[in-house]
């Protein structure tokens, strides 16, 4: 059997974390005085003893589009990287990892600024979230948001705190405490805890540029929607009337069973309410919607916004032509237009292994469609009605919704 250690099998790149202090240890800083090419962020490269003949490259800009430029034109030298902290935490090393493979890069971590945020505020890693903001969206953090939640925030610049603060207040938490935390583990650590209402007129000039922000939600908070079990209040959601009703949106999302990294097709999406709570489920499930009217489109990617899942694709056009081009799913929810020519065959065609798709529909157009679809294909058809209280003069009565036709397959 050849040595998995040998000179063919051993990494092509490897990557140093360093603290907000510089600091190498003995066997970090070898490997940098023995690299032919250092690659890092300016402030690292700088931090670190010239070495001659020793050539310097900082990170390209865009980093994924001219990274793996760089890394074809350093081939078969001895390449060091340096990265702050865990390299692999909302870093270039995942990047790395991912251009070159997991043999070909060996990280070698620096203690994460989660962890030593979590140190400096006594907080266990089970009793908080680790969220990044580092090239996302800020709206991410709202999914987490719930009483008594606490949350590390990874940042990716000075104008973070007053954005965060912002949504929170928008959100009805206004209270929420933000302990901003920056240059942890440097000389010139510093501290500082406002209320989210503070936090929001805080001049970015005024924050350090390297920060953690550990946030944490009153236990009183009224002012969250972060249930990931599916079934939303329907007035969580803007609408124009086109929307999957809540008890309805339960029942389809059972079916179509979130997973992790998992990718939904939500077409006909209306306010997008199935789709968004496909993304609730799990940080890494992923959703495109697929919806002609423009208005609409729109709609969707407030509501996904307002609802902390901000990287909701949002596809303005017509199913089945819109979804020629689109990444295959894991899942599909036809929500509208199951009944038009070639709609339910692409989705179908399209689902990976393993997927699941479910359509609904209120017309006798639809119903035969989705009948026609159950008998070829077999799956599950149902017929769902949902009644609500509603008062009749000086009584209470019950006034029915219109009756939903669910089809729902797996393969």
């Amino acid at each position: 059997m050849p040595d998995s250690t040998g000179p063919l099998h051993r990494p092509r790149l490897t990557v140093i974390g360093v603290g907000a202090d510089g600091r190498l240890d003995e066997t970090a800083a070898a490997l940098v005085r023995d690299a032919e090419v250092l690659l890092g962020g300016r402030r690292h490269l700088a931090a670190v003893p010239e070495v001659a003949g020793q050539t310097r490259l900082p990170w390209p800009s865009p980093l994924a589009e001219g990274l793996p430029a760089m890394l074809d034109e350093v081939r078969g030298r001895r390449v060091v990287a340096l990265a702050s902290g865990d390299p692999l935490l909302s870093g270039v090393g995942t990047t790395l990892v991912r251009i070159l493979g997991a043999d070909g890069v060996r990280i070698l971590p620096a203690v994460s600024s989660p962890a030593l945020a979590r140190a400096r505020m006594g907080w266990s890693a089970e009793e908080s979230v680790v969220v990044t903001l580092v090239g996302r969206h800020e709206a991410r953090l709202l999914r987490e948001v719930a009483p008594g939640r606490r949350l590390l925030l990874l940042t990716s610049g000075p104008e973070t705190p007053a954005i965060v603060a912002g949504l929170l207040v928008e959100t009805g938490n206004p209270d929420a405490a933000i302990t901003l935390l920056g240059d942890l583990g440097s000389p010139g650590e510093s501290r500082v805890t406002r209320t989210a209402r503070e936090w929001a007129d805080t001049p970015s000039d005024e924050v350090p540029a390297l920060h953690v922000l550990a946030v944490e939600i009153p236990a009183t908070s009224t002012g969250w929607t972060s249930s990931w079990v599916a079934g939303l209040p329907d007035d969580v959601f803007e609408n124009d009337g086109q929307l999957t009703r809540r008890d309805l949106r339960a029942s389809a999302l059972a079916r179509l069973r979130p997973a992790p990294g998992q990718h939904l097709w939500d077409v006909g999406a209306g306010a997008g309410s199935v789709g968004i709570e496909w993304l609730r489920a799990h940080p890494a499930c992923r959703t495109t919607a697929v919806e002609a009217d423009p208005a609409r489109a729109a709609r969707i990617a407030r509501n996904a916004v307002r609802l902390g899942v901000p990287d909701l694709r949002v596809v303005e056009g017509r199913a089945p032509g819109a979804l020629a081009d689109l990444d295959a799913p894991d899942a599909v929810f036809v929500g509208g237009g199951a009944s038009r020519p070639g709609v339910l065959d692409a989705c179908l065609s399209a689902l990976r292994p393993g997927g699941r798709l479910v359509a609904h529909g209120v017309t006798l157009e639809t119903e035969q469609v989705l009948a026609d679809a159950f008998r070829t294909h077999g799956g599950e058809l149902t017929r769902i009605a949902v009644e609500t209280a509603r008062p009749v003069g000086a009584f209470t009565g019950w006034t029915p919704a219109r009756t939903v036709t669910q089809w729902s397959l797996g393969l």
